[in-house]
C-alpha cells in the first residue's frame, strides 16, 4: 500500500510546493504588477478622457481660403473658422505666429490635396489641424447631399453580415478559431509555468541526498507520477491567479482600461476541434513532461539541466517562426514536417486545428504520435530517475543506465 500511495505523494508535493515563500512571491508578483499596470492606465485614461472633454468644449481657431466652393460657411464659422481675406499673407502670419492655423481648399478636393498650416502644438495635437478640415469637408459633402444614408454609404460607414460554408455546413471565422486556440494558449502557460519546477522538484531530492531513503518506500513509477500530477495542480493555482486581474479587470473596469468588448456569446465550440486541441494537449504536456523528469534524472543539479533544457524549450517556439505558413499554406512541406516532428507536433497541430487545416487522419497520427513517445519518454524518465538518483556528484551515464535492468 505504502509502496503505490499516489495519493499521498501528490498531496506531499503539492502542499510542499505551495507552503515555500518564494512560490508565492513568484506568484503573486504578475498579478501585482499588472494591478499597477491598470492603475496606471486608468490614471491616463482618466486624464487623457477629461482633455478630450475639454478639447470638445473648444473650437479651433483658423481662417480658411474656398476654391471648391464645396465648404459650408455656417459650418466653418461652428467650428471656429472665419474666410480669410488675404490668403496671399495667411501663411505666412502663421509662420510668425499671428495667425493660428489656416487651410486652404483647392478647386478639386478629390484630385489636390488640401494645404493645412498650424502653430506647432506637439506631436499628437497637431493631428488636430487635419481632423478639423476633413471633419468640415465631410460635413460640407453631407449637407451637399441632402441624405444621411447616402453620406454614410459614401464613406463606407455601415456593417457586412458574412456568412460562409465548407462541406455544406455554414462554417465560422474568427468564433471558430478561438475556442481551440485556447488549447494553445494553456499549453503554453502550463509549460512555461511548470517547467523549471518540473526540473527543481527532480532534483531536489537528489541535491539534498534523501533520494535512496525515499525510494526504499516508494517506487519511483508513483513517485514521478505522483510528481507531475501535483505539478499539474500548482500550474492550475498559478494560472488561476495569473487570470483574475485580467478577468476583474475586464468584467468590473472595461470601459476604463479601454478593453475591447467581445461578445463571448458568438464564439462557438465545435465538438470534434475541441476535442483534438484538448488531445494534443494532454498529448504533448505528457511528452514534455516525460523528456524533463528524463533530463531531471540524468543531470546532477539544476545548473546542469539548464543546458540541455534550454533547447527543448526553444523548439516550443520555433513554429511561430512559420505561423503565417501554417495558417496561409498548411499543405508546404516544412508546415508538414513541424505537424509531425514530435516537438513542434503539439504547436503545429493546434494552430492547423484551430484553423481547420488539420485533416482527420493527420490528427489522429498526430495524437498516437505524441501519446506514443510520451509514455516512452516517462518511462524512459523512471528508469533514468531510478538509477540517476544516487548520482550526486555526475552526469549518468546513458549506457550504463540502459544497460542495467529494471
Amino acid at each position: 500500500m505504502a509502496r503505490h500511495n499516489l495519493g499521498t505523494v501528490v498531496q506531499f508535493e503539492f502542499i510542499r510546493t505551495v507552503k515555500k515563500r518564494r512560490f508565492w512571491i513568484a506568484t503573486l508578483a504578475i498579478p501585482v504588477l499588472l494591478g499597477i499596470v491598470f492603475a496606471l492606465v486608468f490614471a491616463s485614461n482618466s486624464s487623457t478622457q477629461q482633455r478630450s472633454d475639454e478639447q470638445k468644449n473648444q473650437t479651433l481657431a483658423f481662417s480658411y481660403s474656398d476654391a471648391s466652393g464645396l465648404i459650408d460657411p455656417a459650418l466653418a464659422k461652428a467650428m471656429g473658422g472665419t474666410v480669410e481675406k488675404d490668403p496671399g499673407t495667411a501663411v505666412e502670419r502663421v509662420r510668425e505666429g499671428t495667425l493660428n492655423a489656416f487651410f486652404s481648399f483647392p478647386a478639386s478636393i478629390g484630385k489636390e490635396p488640401v494645404s493645412v498650416y498650424g502653430a506647432d502644438q506637439g506631436i499628437f495635437e497637431n493631428g488636430t489641424y487635419d481632423a478639423v478640415a476633413k471633419q468640415l469637408v465631410v460635413l460640407s459633402a453631407a449637407q451637399k447631399v441632402g441624405s444621411a444614408e447616402l453620406t454614410e454609404a459614401v464613406q463606407g460607414n455601415f456593417t457586412t453580415d458574412l456568412q460562409t460554408f465548407k462541406d455544406g455546413q455554414i462554417s465560422g471565422g474568427l468564433e471558430t478559431v478561438v475556442p481551440p486556440l485556447l488549447f494553445l494558449v494553456l499549453f503554453y502557460v502550463v509549460i512555461i509555468l511548470l517547467a523549471n519546477q518540473m526540473l527543481a522538484s527532480t532534483l531536489e531530492e537528489k541535491e539534498n541526498r534523501v533520494t535512496e531513503m525515499i525510494l526504499t518506500t516508494l517506487n519511483p513509477t508513483t513517485l514521478v507520477v505522483g510528481k507531475v500530477i501535483s505539478l499539474f495542480l500548482v500550474g492550475a493555482v498559478q494560472a488561476l491567479v495569473f487570470a483574475s486581474p485580467m478577468v476583474l479587470g475586464y468584467l468590473f473596469f472595461r470601459k476604463q482600461l479601454a478593453i475591447p468588448d467581445f461578445d463571448l456569446s458568438n464564439l462557438q465550440f465545435q465538438f470534434l476541434p475541441m476535442l483534438i486541441g484538448g488531445l494534443l494537449f494532454v498529448g504533448g504536456f505528457i511528452l514534455f513532461t516525460g523528456v524533463l523528469v528524463g533530463i531531471g534524472a540524468v543531470m546532477p543539479t539544476a545548473k546542469d539541466a539548464s543546458t540541455v533544457f534550454a533547447p527543448v524549450m526553444i523548439m516550443m517556439f520555433i513554429p511561430f517562426y512559420i505561423v503565417t505558413m501554417v495558417v496561409s499554406d498548411p499543405g508546404s512541406l516544412i508546415v508538414k514536417i513541424f505537424t509531425f516532428f514530435p516537438f513542434t507536433a503539439p504547436i503545429t497541430a493546434m494552430l492547423r486545428n484551430a484553423f481547420g487545416s488539420l485533416s482527420g487522419a493527420s490528427a489522429a497520427i498526430v495524437i498516437v504520435e505524441l501519446f506514443v513517445f510520451g509514455f516512452v519518454a516517462l518511462r524512459v524518465a523512471v528508469h533514468l530517475f531510478r538509477y540517476g538518483s544516487i548520482e550526486y556528484s555526475r552526469k549518468l551515464s546513458l549506457r550504463t543506465a540502459f544497460a542495467r535492468k529494471p
